[in-house]
């Protein structure tokens, strides 16, 4: 028997009949990736799986440095090939980790290659998958559409011109929606006052606003997301290490935002609560026009000085930090609660400490006149945390405190094309976990009411919820 096969993960009866039936054939709703959307606009053709695979994959480029591999064959000058081939001598020392798993769906379903990649067959089956990649069955929009992927969601900076998203709207015949996603981050990091006036003046520049007062600025930022609205987005996304649990005034905001135009010295407390001030901001934008807001929170990121200074962010060199974050999600939701600017909040944890806490205290906040059902949402296993043990973490504190039916389910926050066999990984997952339930008498026998939760987790509820056109 093949390694991927009908029943992988699935250990039960019920989890079998729950994938096949219920989850196995729903499209994808793919709702925040890092996917480079000018590639569906051209209809990229891949010469190399190298380039495909390995090009912005900083999980495999963590487990390559694990296995000795050196940097010339991870981000530096070695060719794709020698790439691959250190790639292919890794994957055996991944088992238990999520790569193996990804890797060996990947090739089966896209190439339909069986093996497991290693070191003794990667140069065949880089030959293999390059022969493929020749073919039209390989372009980025048929990769797509050959994975029934109905809809993906960039990670866009404001300033980005949309140009990509604006021409995929236009494509006709084409079965995959692309829409932009406001991640207006760079306006907060005033811990670098260079990087933040050079953006502030890119702002400036692209909406006819001076962008010398706070006035001006938060205007400019409103043009921005109004022009992400109009081109069909209704996502914005913070990556954060934790929530603040204090914010300026507008007289101290202001005064805050001058200093840093002037590039004058700026103390921690400033840096903090202008940030939230302009949190408190963008949640407000985001309520206006009902959009959903994202917010990934505890990550420390560019550990590693040398690299960073190497190579730049989102190199592998990240991890979960250990940070409080009830006082300061408490304050910021709350406070948005009480302006009557709360949105539509997705919220994501990246170390498993912080389960229960991000399950439980978006219920204090789920009433709504709309009547929206879970209006605040606990986000699927991300990061270090989208893993089948991580996945059922998270399963396992939403259903304890929550209301799992609701869920948006699963997302691949991912950087490749190839990457739409997570979602399966994750279904199976889902159906295995409450397949067992099922089958030991936990939930009951009534496939109706137990498959049509699976069903809507899949693709139903984030299609629902989100509300963008597919």
């Amino acid at each position: 028997m093949p390694f991927i096969h009908d029943d992988f993960l699935l250990s039960t009866k019920a989890a079998r009949r729950l994938y096949h039936e219920y989850a196995e054939h729903e499209p994808i709703y793919d709702y925040h990736t890092h996917l480079p959307v000018d590639e569906i606009a051209n209809d990229q053709k891949y010469e190399t799986i190298g380039h495909l695979w390995l090009g912005g994959d900083h999980y495999k480029w963590r487990a390559m440095r694990a296995n000795g591999i050196p940097e010339s064959h991870i981000t530096g000058g070695a060719s794709w090939k020698e790439k691959f081939i250190a790639w292919g001598t890794t994957v055996p020392h991944t088992l238990r980790n999520p790569l193996y798993h990804w890797t060996a769906l990947e090739l089966k379903r896209f190439f339909g290659i069986d093996e497991v990649l290693n070191g003794d067959n990667a140069a065949r089956i880089w030959d293999q998958c390059n022969e493929q990649l020749a073919t039209p069955d390989f372009s980025c929009r048929s990769l797509l559409t050959r994975s029934n992927v109905k809809l993906v969601c960039s990670t866009d900076d404001p300033t980005d011109t949309l140009e990509a998203h604006q021409a995929v709207a236009k494509l006709e015949g084409f079965g995959t929606k692309a829409y932009p996603t406001f991640r207006p981050d760079a306006g907060m990091r005033l811990e670098d006052l260079s990087a933040w006036n050079t953006w502030t003046d890119k702002l400036a520049n692209l909406t006819d606003e001076a962008c010398d007062t706070l006035e001006s600025f938060m205007s400019a930022i409103r043009k921005r997301h109004d022009f992400f609205h109009n081109i069909g987005g209704r996502l914005s996304d913070h990556g954060l290490t934790a929530m603040d649990t204090e914010s300026a005034t507008d007289s101290e905001a202001k005064n805050i935002f001058s200093k840093a135009r002037n590039r004058d010295t700026l103390s921690e407390s400033d840096i903090m609560r202008f940030r939230s001030y302009l949190m408190l901001y963008f949640g407000q934008l985001d309520a206006e026009k009902g959009w959903t807001k994202q917010l990934h929170l505890g990550a420390l990121r560019n550990t590693n000085t040398r690299l960073f200074n190497q190579l730049g962010r989102d190199i592998g060199c990240d991890s979960p930090d250990d940070v409080a974050h009830a006082a300061g999600l408490k304050f910021y939701l709350d406070t948005l609660e009480q302006r009557g600017h709360l949105p539509k909040v997705v919220v994501y944890n990246l170390n498993p400490k912080d389960n229960y806490i991000f399950a439980s205290i978006i219920g204090n906040y789920q009433g709504n006149e709309n009547g929206i059902a879970g209006r605040l949402q606990y986000g699927s296993g991300w990061w270090f945390l989208d893993t089948l043990e991580g996945m059922e973490w998270q399963l396992n504190a939403l259903s304890s405190v929550g209301l799992l039916s609701h869920f948006v389910g699963m997302l691949t926050d991912s950087r490749s094309y190839l990457s739409p066999p997570r979602h399966e990984y994750f279904r199976r997952i889902l159906c295995n976990l409450v397949g067992k339930d099922l089958e030991n008498g936990l939930v009951p026998d009534d496939y109706e009411l137990v498959g049509g939760m699976v069903k809507r987790i899949c693709y139903g509820n984030a299609h629902t919820f989100f509300g963008m056109d597919v």
